[in-house]
């Protein structure tokens, strides 16, 4: 015993910081990778491919490591378990244990180590990273029983520096076989990232979790927050020229090619198009393609002081045109390759569609490094900021201004799914891309991550993008997408305008820190005029059309996609033709109904855990 512990404490201090000999001459030719290229990776630990997740299956064992098949990551594991004659370097869990909607798939099975657990992403492009680490304890049991007696204490470090000190994930997640998930924060520098499982020699080592004591990891996420900086890329500024010049080709080309379109078209259902002062049509104006030097003069050379907005991969500037109209410029990240798809994408899709509730794009400039796309300007603004934003930009909007903006939101998006020639699935719906005009009508905005849909599939699977909190569950944790992932992210905008409080507040206390979790519990308490705004109460309002519109935003909400209402169902209760009645309970991913409801009113649905998407994407226009 004492020389089998001694010599695991000597291999856990010399893996602390190094990696076995033959794993470093693989790691070192990663580190050195010629071609960076990945900016996410997806690892289930100790499980077999699921969804976007790669499988990590290799037994491994004392001093080993394993490289995937396409390099882009790897593993290595260091120790010997003591006094155990049966090493589990991988461990799998009692599936029946964990609650409904926690997808075993994922959080079934670990990998383990008795000491020293790495795991690399390689090739990374250089930037800033999000980690997400996903734990459950699926060794030592709950309870009072002589298996829940052990206690798992390990220590982790990303780049080699310490984020999690004497780590418990029993203690962490509330008891064993429930999910907690850490973030962090890190940045890539030389095209590689490390994480770093490390048992320090404390907590049980023995009987009960004899031979699966060592640090334990269920799920690794990384994903770039659009910050690339490219730092490697110095000496390809040749393959840079030619990457760049092919995408400011390819973007001119599509302007170009809807410029051609545009002049040409012929349509004469225009029931959404207008004539301007110089007697062209709306349809027009899409047309036009203007030059740097006259957009730089229209926003003061992109003056600080015109800045109106900033998301993810552009600023947006307040300008002047020299006929004195108004518009909104955004200006895209000239190092973003994802701002460049989502100027591509934002050009192609907005172009072809048409409707008040929808933002109109004016044209776009493309020189040199310079993307740029021209919009209507909206006076008043976002919906955010009118909700949430500090008191001198607050509107203090009445009830008939917050029900007509839902309305108008539900038109604009009922028009993308049901109306256009073109399937348009928006998927970033949320209250800082519904922007608002002098009049408070609301047009949808930001298009960047649109995409076009058959409508002979069910579902179309695809990388995740959007902001959590607005993202459906199926979308954020299978990536499958249909126009219902709209639907979710415009019930809770609903829910946001009634309440005039945003998805989270971490101010608060219990359920009320969730919105929708709020509201669900005033609904099960049947107290649902409590999610009213205050500054609303003072006011006169329908409390049926309040009611009407809670109760359209909890089935917007529904767990499962095809129990959310199409669009056009929603218009249609909003304005009070068709019933919007609530006939069952919570949904599963928000936790634990408060109160047993009539098993008759239920309805089926899913049961669905998030695992939270990479990105959290903002804009403004």
């Amino acid at each position: 015993m004492k020389n089998t512990k001694q010599k695991n404490l000597i291999e856990n201090s010399f893996n602390k910081n190094s990696t076995s000999e033959s794993g470093q001459d693989y790691l070192q030719r990663g580190f050195k990778c010629k071609n960076p290229m990945y900016t996410s990776l997806d690892i289930n630990c100790g499980g077999y491919p699921w969804s976007t997740y790669e499988k990590d299956t290799n037994p491994l064992g004392p001093s080993s490591y394993f490289s995937s098949s396409n390099g882009n990551w790897a593993v290595s594991t260091t120790g010997l378990f003591m006094d155990a004659e049966d090493h589990k370097w991988i461990v799998t869990g009692n599936s029946s244990e964990f609650a409904k909607g926690i997808y075993t798939e994922v959080y079934g099975t670990a990998r383990c180590a008795p000491s020293s657990l790495r795991y690399y992403a390689l090739c990374l492009e250089n930037g800033e990273y999000n980690v997400q680490l996903h734990f459950a304890e699926i060794v030592i049991s709950n309870g009072m029983t002589f298996a829940s007696l052990g206690r798992r204490i390990f220590d982790v470090y990303i780049q080699g520096i310490r984020r999690l000190k004497d780590f418990n994930i029993k203690d962490a997640a509330g008891g064993s076989y429930k999910v907690v998930i850490k973030n962090f924060t890190v940045n890539v520098t030389e095209n590689y990232l490390e994480i770093h499982f490390f048992w320090a020699g404390k907590g049980t080592n023995d009987i009960p979790v004899k031979g699966t004591y060592g640090p334990l990891v269920s799920a690794i996420r990384i994903t770039t927050n659009s910050k690339i900086n490219g730092t490697n890329k110095s000496n390809k500024s040749m393959i840079i020229g030619i990457v760049f010049g092919a995408v400011i080709a390819l973007g001119l080309a599509v302007c170009l090619a809807f410029i051609f379109i545009r002049k040409r078209a012929k349509r004469k259902s225009g029931s959404y198009e207008t004539k301007n002062d110089k007697g062209l049509t709306d349809m027009d104006t899409i047309s036009n393609t203007f030059s740097l030097e006259v957009l730089k003069n229209a926003t003061g050379d992109f003056n600080p002081e015109n800045k109106i907005g900033e998301g993810g991969f552009g600023a947006v500037f307040k300008g002047i045109l020299p006929d004195g109209k108004m518009i909104a410029v955004k200006q895209m990240f000239p190092k973003s390759r994802q701002g460049n798809r989502e100027f591509l994408n934002e050009v192609g899709t907005i172009s072809a569609v048409r409707h008040p509730n929808l933002v109109e794009l004016y044209g776009c400039c493309i020189e040199g490094k310079q993307l740029l796309l021209v919009y209507e300007y909206m006076e008043n603004n976002s919906l955010a900021r009118s909700l949430f934003g500090p008191e001198e930009f607050g509107l203090k909007l009445d009830w008939p201004q917050r029900y007509n903006i839902c309305l108008g939101v539900a038109r604009g998006l009922a028009y993308l799914h049901e109306e256009s020639k073109l399937r348009i699935i928006h998927r970033d719906i949320k209250a800082t891309n519904i922007l608002l005009d002098q009049h408070l009508n609301p047009k949808i905005s930001d298009f960047g991550l649109a995409k076009l849909f058959d409508k002979e599939k069910t579902h179309v699977s695809t990388r995740v993008a959007g902001t959590i909190g607005y993202m459906a569950p199926e979308y954020a944790l299978k990536g499958q997408l249909t126009e219902k992932a709209d639907v979710y992210g415009f019930g809770v905008v609903v829910l946001e305008v009634v309440s005039g409080r945003t998805h989270t507040e971490k101010t608060l206390e219990g359920e009320m820190v969730y919105l929708l979790e709020w509201a669900w519990h005033l609904y099960e308490k049947k107290r649902l005029l409590d999610l009213i705004d205050v500054n609303l109460k003072s006011s006169n309002y329908s409390m049926e059309e309040v009611l009407r519109v809670i109760n359209v935003g909890l089935l917007c909400t529904h767990g499962t996609p095809t129990l959310r209402p199409s669009m056009s169902t929603v218009v249609g209760m909003l304005e009070g033709k068709i019933e919007a009645h609530v006939s069952y309970s919570r949904p599963p991913y928000l936790g634990k109904q408060q109160v047993d409801m009539d098993k008759e009113d239920l309805s089926s649905h899913t049961e669905i855990l998030s695992l939270e998407g990479p990105s959290n994407i903002s804009s403004s226009i």
